[in-house]
């Protein structure tokens, strides 16, 4: 089943996108390429840290995420080489468009007093959003979470400049704050 927002891509954007930037052809319109959902974790506070914020991350993506360990040891922050440090998930096809159509229509929304997402890109046509409470997902529950946590999200796009990625990403949906 081809996702919604696929659909609407196809159908509505990437004409749109021919007609007002002068493309030559539907493979130069930028496309969302992957979604990164990143997420630290401290282990020196519980030894399960790190399967509980992977359980967490599982619900809120659907997938089954990563935990990434430390390269090497630094003593200042208390850090071995080995220990958990984050947990990350990549999503791409129908998965990615569900997360971005949940993320801009039910998620993003449903922040108190939100006024739209910050404008900065990378200088690539990326975008990074930074979650500081996972509870705002509709898949955790609070009963069953110890301690909140924030996500890293990036968005990846195929797009040349921070212009074309935003245009991308605001026709997709994205609610950035206006200036």
């Amino acid at each position: 089943m081809i996702p919604v927002l696929k659909k609407y891509y196809t159908q509505t954007i990437v004409p749109e996108l021919i007609k007002a930037r002068g493309y030559k052809n539907r493979h130069e319109v930028p496309v969302l390429e992957k979604i990164i959902i990143n997420s630290g974790v401290n282990s020196s506070l519980d030894k399960n840290a790190a399967d509980e914020t992977a359980a967490q991350v599982a619900a809120i993506t659907g997938h089954k995420p990563v935990i990434t360990k430390s390269r090497q040891s630094i003593a200042n922050f208390k850090l071995r080489q080995g220990l958990p440090i984050g947990v990350k998930v990549t999503l791409r096809g129908p998965d990615m468009y569900h997360f971005f159509y949940k993320l801009v229509s039910i998620v993003l929304p449903a922040i108190r007093d939100f006024r739209g997402v910050p404008n900065k890109f990378d200088g690539h046509g990326n975008y990074n959003l930074g979650i500081t409470d996972h509870t705002i997902f509709p898949e955790v529950t609070i009963d069953s979470i110890k301690r909140t946590m924030g996500l890293d999200i990036t968005f990846v796009t195929s797009a040349k400049t921070d212009e074309e990625g935003r245009l991308l990403l605001s026709m997709l949906g994205m609610p950035f704050r206006k200036k």
